[in-house]
């Protein structure tokens, strides 16, 4: 059997608070969320999508977009497709928009349409990479955020509206995500069968407890690795059985294993 392809690179970034990835892949993803805001570009392919909206579709040229804990996923449509991405952290965009916006929360839709924000884009994602262009990079991560704000932002909630058990369930996952919680245990702290909290979580959350508990790990490793842990360090940090755990987890949520991102950040 053909080994699907595969290939991602975690770019380098002239601005604190901003990261990119670059990605070629057959691979397709599993619903998962970020901590960071995401703005990007599919450079090559299609792909269709799960979001906070619903099922969307994006080809070469389009601008896709993801919001900090939004669930998603993605899978290729006729083969591979790439995309390169930046993500920034919510407090940036926050503190970057608060004089025109108010600093209210971002919330964008997934994908856009938009030529004019994808030759943004680009140039941003190519400004990133180059240590002498960190002044240029700053004034266009400005204005694709100003554009993206002013024609691409969803009105209302961020998320579908939660159950009171799910919204019980998911407080108690995000307050210890490395806990051992089992199933059962987090069905009886929100007063309803485990087949409800299953039923529930898929409806509103669109993953199962579990998996939306190793998707945080991942997310806490992530950040850890980020302030300079080694990788097992990292793992056991997350509640990780051990690194080959978040390996693998850490693979198929974000494309690039835990050391090439470490080893990415200098």
């Amino acid at each position: 059997m053909p080994t699907k392809t595969h290939q991602a690179t975690q770019l380098r970034s002239s601005l604190p608070g901003v990261e990119a990835l670059s990605l070629l892949s057959e691979h397709s993803f599993p619903r998962h969320a970020h901590d960071q805001f995401g703005l990007g570009i599919i450079t090559s392919g299609a792909q269709k999508s799960w979001s906070g909206v619903g099922a969307v579709e994006s080809a070469v040229g389009d601008v896709i977009m993801v919001n900090p804990g939004e669930v998603h996923d993605g899978t290729p449509i006729g083969g591979t497709r790439g995309w390169q991405i930046a993500y920034l952290e919510p407090e940036l965009v926050a503190r970057e928009l608060a004089a025109e916006f108010g600093g209210a929360d971002v919330i964008c839709q997934p994908v856009a349409h938009d030529h004019a924000l994808a030759s943004a884009v680009t140039k941003l994602l190519a400004a990133l990479q180059s240590p002498a262009s960190s002044g240029e990079a700053e004034e266009l991560l400005l204005a694709c955020l100003v554009q993206v704000v002013k024609q691409h932002r969803l009105s209302g909630p961020r998320l579908p509206t939660t159950s009171p058990s799910v919204a019980r369930a998911l407080e108690w996952i995000d307050a210890e995500p490395a806990a051992g919680t089992s199933l059962s245990e987090l069905a009886i702290s929100c007063d309803v069968s485990r087949f409800q909290l299953i039923r529930g979580f898929l409806r509103d959350v669109g993953t199962t407890p579990h998996a939306y508990r190793i998707q945080l790990r991942v997310r806490l490793a992530r950040r850890h690795l980020r302030q300079g842990h080694a990788v097992a360090e990292a793992a056991q940090l997350a509640g990780f059985a051990d690194q080959s755990h978040l390996t693998r987890a850490f693979l198929r949520q974000f494309g690039i294993t835990p050391g090439r991102y470490r080893d990415a950040l200098g």
